[in-house]
């Protein structure tokens, strides 16, 4: 019976170890595109999930708006329903380590406006911490 219990002891063991070796984290690559995706699905709840509870959205350079997952859904939430036509065309990326760099182009806004921005991602823990927008140049007006 000592056998039986210490060979099922081994077993679980290693399928736990299997699984926890098996879980793939996403790379900050991968975290800012699946943000990118929701983003131009207008689905809120897949464009927030790359992101940490306590994230930060900053003007470039270091100008924080506002701080904390919920209160980042809740205005882009407003934002997704006022703009249904928004698009988000990526022009542009660099990856450095931890650091994503898109340079974006963004339509479909109420005032027909199309705009151009630098978006700096800032990945830790497996989740996109802190963004950083520079000033819009906006490049089209309808």
């Amino acid at each position: 019976m000592k056998n039986i219990s210490l060979l099922i002891l081994l077993f679980l063991t290693s399928i736990c170890s299997f699984s926890q070796n098996s879980i793939t984290k996403l790379t900050p690559e991968e975290l800012v595109q699946q943000q990118l995706d929701g983003y131009n699905a207008l689905n809120i709840e897949a464009f927030m999930t790359p992101y940490s509870d306590s994230m930060e959205l900053y003007t470039f350079p270091n100008t924080l708006l506002v701080k904390g997952k919920d209160k980042i859904k809740e205005g882009y939430k407003g934002f997704f329903k006022s703009a249904p036509n928004l698009h988000c065309e990526l022009l542009n990326r660099t990856v450095s380590g931890n650091i994503v760099i898109d340079k974006e182009r963004v339509s479909g806004y109420p005032d027909g406006k199309t705009i151009e921005t630098l978006a700096i991602y800032e990945i830790d823990n497996g989740k996109i911490q802190r963004v950083y927008f520079t000033k819009e140049v906006v490049v089209e007006t309808k």
